[in-house]
């Protein structure tokens, strides 16, 4: 599994969807992540799982709508899959909605070696490999170096609890923006076009493990919204922590205040 792989695939996807009828797909049942499925979710990750097959290699696979499963002779490195995240967006209407790959060699955040998210409306994609930096369409970005809120993007799982929770942070951004696709967030807070992003309710690891190479290897931070580093946080189809991602140190610290001070 490298990186060429993860282009042609995401590729692949890209090329299929937009060929697809999305606007107004019926919800199906609830895939493992325990979100409602859309056919085009299944159709996203059976090219992802086919191109995966191809390799002729053993891989552990973690995956919104299948879940856990073994490909080969299983074991290997373990694969983290989005096939499409903001399925809701892509299903309303809304052009914001991507595909979010991860590969570890462990079941821990600290083991992810490369991410990758594609914006499946207009085709940009973004790269990272551990100690390598992260890429844009192919070339080098980092994340916003001032200490400016300028956009702070939010997700929003639970409306009426959440928004009290990130109030005083979202007050003090000059621009907010609740995108509704977790991957797409942090790919482009890792480009520089966020600030800082939070989701103060417990995300699953499928949602971010790309966007969290990809933060940290263009330069920013990443934590739960206590500050906690999210190192030791297990690679599972559970639920496991609040997530706060900011551009540089300077940004996280005000935003940590803002939320907990």
């Amino acid at each position: 599994m490298n990186a060429d792989v993860l282009k042609k695939t995401g590729r692949e996807i890209f090329e299929v969807l937009k060929r697809q009828k999305l606007k107004g797909a019926e919800a199906l049942e609830r895939g493992a992540g325990g979100d409602r499925s859309f056919a085009f979710d299944k159709l996203a990750e059976d090219i992802i799982l086919r191109n995966l097959e191809a390799l002729n290699q053993p891989f552990s696979v973690v995956t919104e709508e299948a879940g856990e499963l073994q490909i080969g002779r299983g074991g290997g490195k373990l694969v983290i899959i989005d096939p499409v995240d903001g399925s809701r967006n892509a299903a309303a209407g809304v052009p914001f909605y991507g595909t979010s790959i991860a590969v570890s060699t462990g079941r821990y955040l600290r083991d992810i070696e490369l991410g990758y998210v594609i914006n499946l409306v207009n085709g940009e994609w973004f790269l990272a490999e551990k100690g390598k930096g992260a890429l844009q369409n192919g070339s080098p970005v980092r994340t916003q170096n001032d200490d400016i809120m300028k956009l702070v993007a939010f997700e929003a799982q639970n409306p009426g609890a959440d928004y009290g929770k990130i109030l005083r942070l979202l007050q003090a951004a000059r621009k907010t923006r609740c995108f509704g696709s977790i991957a797409l967030d942090l790919a482009y807070l890792s480009s520089g076009s966020i600030s800082v992003f939070i989701s103060p309710e417990a995300s699953r690891s499928f949602d971010y493990a790309a966007g969290y190479i990809l933060v940290r290897e263009a330069g920013g931070v990443f934590t739960d919204t206590m500050g906690n580093s999210l190192e030791g946080q297990e690679i599972s189809l559970r639920r496991g922590a609040s997530l706060l991602a900011s551009a540089n140190q300077a940004l996280h610290h005000s935003a940590l205040d803002l939320l907990n001070g």
